[in-house]
């Protein structure tokens, strides 16, 4: 996925939590550009994180002999159970 195939909106993480990526930046010091998100659930410390795009995009296998999978699966524009 390149910057212009980018959408920002919900993503599910292959281990099943929600996150709303709102935009890609670039990082300052290295110029590389990541994905500003919110997770959608509760937790302790700072809500907002970063993640370099290539890793965002990153397809992976959670399981040995299991499929490969996207990182992060866009969902849609709506939270889940909206």
């Amino acid at each position: 996925m390149s910057h212009s195939d980018f959408k920002p909106g919900v993503y599910r993480h292959y281990k099943g939590k929600h996150y709303l990526a709102l935009g890609l930046a670039r990082e300052d010091e290295t110029n590389v550009t990541v994905v500003v998100y919110t997770r959608l659930y509760p937790r302790e410390g700072l809500p907002m994180s970063t993640r370099r795009l290539s890793v965002w995009n990153e397809m992976i296998t959670a399981e040995p002999g299991g499929r490969p999978q996207p990182r992060f699966a866009f969902v849609g524009h709506e939270t889940p159970g909206d």
